[in-house]
């Protein structure tokens, strides 16, 4: 029998040793192969996330660029602001905490829950979340006073936004805020607690205020917790911007409107450098930049004078008889007018069976061109109006800039409207009557423009027919967008009459009468309803909210500083006597220095009450464009008997 223990039986079969060693060599080389992909192939990624989980970066934020004057006075600045951050993974009881925050900083806790909530998301349990963003001393004094007892409560130290004359330049310098879900999402830079311009200069500027960043590395352990701390890069200022407005002017221009709505614009017609730019009324910036509550919104929001419409750049109103000089300069470029030409009127003009009035019932008698613009006579205009027609009086106010935006580097400006043919069908469903073309010739009708349009348009009369871009930095490169349809001596003689308008005994602008400075005007008393028979009876004693708006817009010059000046004073009745005054004073602080108030009411309108439900009737709807009439009957747009 053979013996199963003996040695020759115990030896393993050379097969089974061959598989064995190439399995422990295929799981070698596997092994190898994994390893190289590791360590060679993924060991930049596996470095770059390690370092990652060692180090953070933290932005740190630069200090926005201050806005000064065109004489270097500071306009916004910046200031030291205190926030309440709440660090979570410091605090072990979180309703507890947002209580007593609520009993040291008066916010409501169910405030302080919503805020805690939406930005919980956002922000590492390590890091502060903001729950009040601007805290007084008195706060931060009790707050450090109970800080041992209620771990995780931190005072975080930022910079504010302060404007040094809020309600001066709210309009032109709009406000800075925090920056919201939109904006973070569209420009990668910014970051929760990043503050951005939302209005005005602040808003059109923001890249050039906001300045870059700086960077700071952070040693953290595995459970987040700082441990060392590496400056990489200082936070670099945002620009410091000079801008065109001069302070000085500026104030005057509020003060003269002080209690009216209304506009103001101070523009060199050479550069197109904007010196003021005046809205009335207007807001206080620095409301803003603390964060607003939600009543002093709805009070802004639901003032019915709108303090926060821009009316120099986002209001539209008919111009009335400004326009003239438009029509006037239109007639001259299409052949239609001889200068020397002259037209009887007797106070009307006849269309059919309906009746158009000049201002002046008795009539002007004899008026050649120039006559016409000095004396503003409606009669003279009806019948260019009727010569030239829709379609060429459309065209040259095209293309003199109205109907369009300016191009202020300002949000939400609107271009006004200047009606067609085809604007109208397509608008109403109805065509173009002869009668409108009387009622365009007097800017009136469809056509509304803001005061910017009308400044740029005299700018292009002084400079040689350029339109140029309203500009607000000091110093930028005059941007031009267009040229005016005009010979040379055709713009000096729309001049030559806006300068008589002045001088001339009988001109309407003779308040505008500066001594030594070569002046021209015209005014303009732009009706904003309908005249019935009662409110003609009334007279100047017409509810506030039915008077007319009150246009002056001229020029001055003496020796090589000239100026544009356009005044527009809501419902303030009368050309001459409501923006005339206005301009008169801009003209003595221009050539004269003189900034301070006349002692009379220079807007020659009653002031609206203080309250805004008080002077809810005595609001006129703004015009951002014309409402949607059927097509007025011709005895609808006789005008009353008012100077102009």
């Amino acid at each position: 029998m053979k013996n199963l223990l003996s040695a020759s039986s115990q030896n393993m079969p050379r097969f089974g040793a061959s598989l064995l060693q190439f399995l422990v060599l295929g799981l070698f080389c596997l092994f190898a192969v994994r390893l190289w992909y590791l360590q060679i192939h993924l060991g930049p990624v596996f470095t770059e996330k390690s370092r990652n989980n060692q180090l953070r970066v933290e932005y740190l934020f630069a200090p926005r660029g201050f806005l000064r004057d065109r004489n270097g006075e500071l306009l916004a600045v910046n200031e030291p602001a205190f926030a309440l951050g709440l660090v979570r993974e410091d605090c072990d009881d979180i309703p507890a905490t947002l209580g007593k925050v609520a009993d040291l900083t008066g916010i409501p806790q169910e405030r302080l829950k919503e805020i805690y909530t939406r930005n919980k998301p956002k922000v590492k349990s390590f890091e502060p979340l903001v729950l009040a963003p601007d805290l007084t001393f008195d706060t931060i004094a009790k707050i450090e006073g109970v800080s041992v007892r209620w771990p995780g409560l931190e005072i975080l130290s930022r910079t504010r936004r302060k404007y040094n004359y809020g309600h001066l330049l709210s309009h032109v310098l709009g406000y800075v805020s925090e920056a919201n879900e939109a904006e973070m999402q569209a420009d990668p830079t910014l970051s929760l607690g990043d503050f951005v311009g939302k209005q005005g200069l602040e808003n059109r500027l923001d890249s050039r205020l906001r300045g870059a960043k700086g960077k700071r590395l952070i040693e953290v352990d595995v459970t987040g917790r700082r441990l060392s701390e590496e400056q990489q890069g200082e936070p670099r200022a945002g620009e410091e911007i000079f801008l065109s407005l001069d302070l000085g002017l500026q104030q005057l221009g509020h003060k003269l409107l002080e209690g009216k709505s209304g506009a103001v614009v101070v523009m060199d017609p050479d550069n197109g450098e904007i010196h003021a730019l005046v809205s009335e009324p207007s807001y206080d910036s620095n409301m803003f930049t603390s964060g607003l509550s939600s009543a002093q919104w709805a009070t802004l929001r639901d003032d019915p004078l709108h303090p926060l419409q821009n009316r120099a750049t986002q209001s539209v109103y008919p111009p009335g008889s400004v326009f003239k000089l438009v029509i006037a300069a239109a007639g001259l470029h299409y052949g239609v007018v001889d200068p020397k030409e002259t037209v009887n009127c007797t106070g009307e003009v006849a269309l059919g069976s309906h009746v158009f009035r000049c201002w002046k019932h008795s009539g002007h008698g004899s008026v050649n061109f120039q006559r016409a613009l000095v004396e503003s006579c409606d009669t003279y205009f009806y019948k260019l109006g009727m010569k030239l027609g829709v379609d060429r009086m459309s065209e040259f106010s095209k293309a003199s800039g109205f109907g369009s935006v300016t191009g202020i580097n300002l949000p939400h400006e609107k271009g006004g409207l200047i009606a067609s043919r085809e604007w109208k069908l397509k608008r109403f469903g109805v065509r173009w009557t002869k009668g409108e073309d009387l009622n365009m010739s007097i800017g009136q009708g469809y056509t509304v423009t803001s005061p910017l349009q009308v400044a740029r348009y005299i700018g292009a009369l002084l400079n040689g027919g350029k339109l140029l871009r309203p500009a607000l930095v000091k110093g930028e490169q005059p941007q031009v967008t267009g040229q005016l349809p005009l010979t040379e001596e055709q713009m000096n003689m729309v001049k030559r009459a806006m300068v008589a308008t002045v001088e001339d005994p009988h001109g309407t602008c003779r308040r505008a009468l500066t001594n030594g400075v070569v002046v021209g005007a015209k005014t303009g008393t732009a009706q904003v309803v309908r005249l019935t028979d009662e409110l003609k009876r009334m007279g100047d004693n017409v509810p506030y909210k039915f008077r007319d708006h009150a246009w002056m817009a001229g020029f001055g010059e003496q020796g090589s500083k000239r100026f544009v000046i356009v005044v527009m004073v809501e419902h303030g009745l009368h050309g001459a006597s409501g923006a005339g005054p206005v301009v008169k004073a801009m003209l003595d602080a221009l050539f004269m220095g003189k900034k301070e108030l006349p002692p009379q009411d220079v807007a020659g309108a009653a002031s609206p009450a203080a309250s805004p439900a008080a002077r809810l009737e005595a609001v006129e709807t703004q015009f951002p464009e014309p409402p949607l009439p059927v097509p007025p009957a011709f005895n609808e747009l006789q005008r009353k008997e008012i100077p102009q």
